[in-house]
C-alpha cells in the first residue's frame, strides 16, 4: 500500500487550519518510540525539575512513564488514531484520536516545545472541532492536566470542564447548535 491509501484507509483527521503551519499526519511506526519518549518527557520536565534526581534516574523514570502510558493507551484505546504530527516533513507532535459513537476523544495531544506557542496547536483543535461537528454534530473530550499551560487554550476554543478527575479535568466541547 502506498501512503497516500495508507492515509486514506487511516481517516486523518483534516488540516484546513493547520496547513498554515504547513502540518500533516501520518501514523506512528517503530522508528517513532524513541522521538516519542523525548516528546513525553517533554510534557514532563517541570515536574523532574523539582526532584533530587540525577540524569539517569529522571530517564529511568521517564522511561518506565512512557513505556507504562503507552501500553495502556494501546490497550485501552485499540481503535485510535496513532499518529505523529509532522511539520515540513520534521516530527514536531503526537495525536492520539478515537472516534466514538457519542464523541471524538482526544487521547493525547503534545508537541515540542519549540513549536508550542505559535498557533498550532489551536489549529489542529479547530480541525478537529470541525471534523467532530461534520461527523453527526459530535462534541470533543480530553482530560487535561489542571495545571496544564494549553489549559487557557482549551478555554478559549469553548471547551468546559464536566468533570473534576482529581489532577486532571475532562474536557468537552460541543458544537453549536
Amino acid at each position: 500500500m502506498n501512503q497516500e491509501t495508507t492515509e486514506r484507509l487511516l481517516h486523518l483527521p483534516p488540516v484546513r487550519h493547520a496547513s498554515g503551519h504547513d502540518i500533516r499526519y501520518r501514523g506512528i511506526t517503530v522508528d517513532d518510540m524513541t522521538f516519542l519518549s523525548r516528546l513525553y518527557r517533554s510534557t514532563r520536565e517541570g515536574e523532574l525539575s523539582r526532584t533530587p534526581w540525577d540524569e539517569p534516574e529522571k530517564q529511568a523514570f521517564i522511561d518506565m512513564q512512557f513505556s507504562a502510558q503507552h501500553g495502556h493507551y494501546q490497550k485501552h484505546y485499540p481503535d485510535a488514531l496513532w499518529l505523529i504530527i509532522e511539520q515540513e516533513k520534521q516530527r514536531i507532535g503526537r495525536l492520539y484520536l478515537e472516534r466514538w459513537d457519542s464523541e471524538h476523544r482526544i487521547i493525547d495531544i503534545a508537541l515540542m516545545p519549540e513549536t508550542r506557542g505559535q498557533g498550532i496547536g489551536g489549529a489542529i483543535l479547530k480541525d478537529l472541532m470541525e471534523d467532530a461537528a461534520a461527523d453527526g454534530g459530535k462534541g470533543i473530550g480530553i482530560h487535561v492536566e489542571k495545571e496544564n499551560p494549553a489549559m487557557s487554550l482549551y478555554r478559549r476554543l469553548g471547551f468546559k470542564v464536566v468533570e473534576d478527575k482529581g489532577v486532571y479535568d475532562l474536557l468537552r466541547w460541543t458544537p453549536a447548535a
